[in-house]
């Protein structure tokens, strides 16, 4: 199916889990593929994966996580590596899969790829959007956000160029209209993303593409190129887009995946000693 394909009716189901006495949410894209597991960024929940799924169907199946904080899941403590890695841990449990595909865009990319460092087992592929081995985001952004206002379409004005990559966020009120993310949680959680991770990074094992938005202001040129370099199980695609590739362009983006994973597909039922071209 390419990119553009119509996709058969199937019912998207929004299901939980408890963790720690905290509810999270989640939404299967259902249908008969391979499960995919769909981890958004900052300001996103998981219906922001309802065209990637779409576009991927019937071949996978996205099941994508609203992640602590974000969409319909509650609100958390704390928002550092560890808790988020472990959240992943109890939705990879909840779902009852073996090795899974992970892919992550922004926050959940680096979620993404540390749990699949310190977990190998349980991911036997991994596609990492537009997000660094060391991250330096700009919490301060956050605080200016608007966050409120009387309707959707004064909200979506106040927001301007940021209002269609979190327009699935929106979100209306009692008072009005605003977000489903919490603008101190998100910068708790941005300051608590920065850093150095790149021992997670080079620790990674199964096959890895990394995504770069050419226009990209989070993740440079040099940057996922020095990614792909230190890593010998990674591979590096660069698409004409800004950091959230699978918005701007998601015909490539969803072509380039796929492309990947049908060829690890392909090189897992090959004989021992054949070449696997990753």
């Amino acid at each position: 199916m390419t990119a553009g394909a119509s996709r058969p009716s199937i019912p998207i189901m929004r299901e939980f889990l408890s963790v720690d006495g905290r509810r999270l949410s989640y939404l299967d894209f259902g249908g008969p593929g391979t499960p995919l597991l769909a981890l958004h960024g900052h300001y996103n929940e998981a219906s922001a994966f309802a065209a990637l799924a779409g576009a991927l169907a019937p071949k996978w199946r996205v099941i994508a996580l609203d992640q602590r904080g974000h969409g319909e899941s509650d609100r958390a403590e704390g928002y550092g590596r560890d808790d988020y890695v472990a959240d992943l841990v109890a939705f990879h449990d909840h779902l009852g899969l073996g090795p899974a595909v992970a892919l992550g865009h922004s926050l959940g990319g680096v979620n993404a790829y540390q749990f699949a460092a310190r977990h190998p087992e349980r991911v036997r592929a991994l596609i990492v959007e537009d997000i660094g081995a060391a991250v330096d985001a700009d919490w301060e952004y956050t605080l200016r956000i608007p966050t409120h206002a009387a309707s959707r379409e004064e909200l979506v004005a106040a927001l301007g160029t940021l209002a269609p990559y979190v327009e699935t966020s929106l979100r209306q009120r009692e008072d009005g209209w605003g977000l489903s993310f919490d603008i101190a949680d998100t910068v708790s959680s941005q300051k608590a993303l920065n850093g150095d991770h790149w021992a997670d990074w080079e620790a990674l094992t199964c096959p890895t593409l990394l995504v770069h938005g050419t226009r990209s202001d989070e993740l440079s040129a040099s940057h996922a190129r020095e990614m792909a370099d230190r890593l010998p199980v990674a591979r590096l695609v660069a698409i004409e887009a800004g950091h959230v590739v699978h918005h701007d362009a998601l015909g490539p983006f969803a072509d380039a995946v796929r492309a990947f994973l049908t060829e690890r597909d392909g090189s897992e039922r090959r004989p021992a000693g054949a070449r696997s071209g990753l």
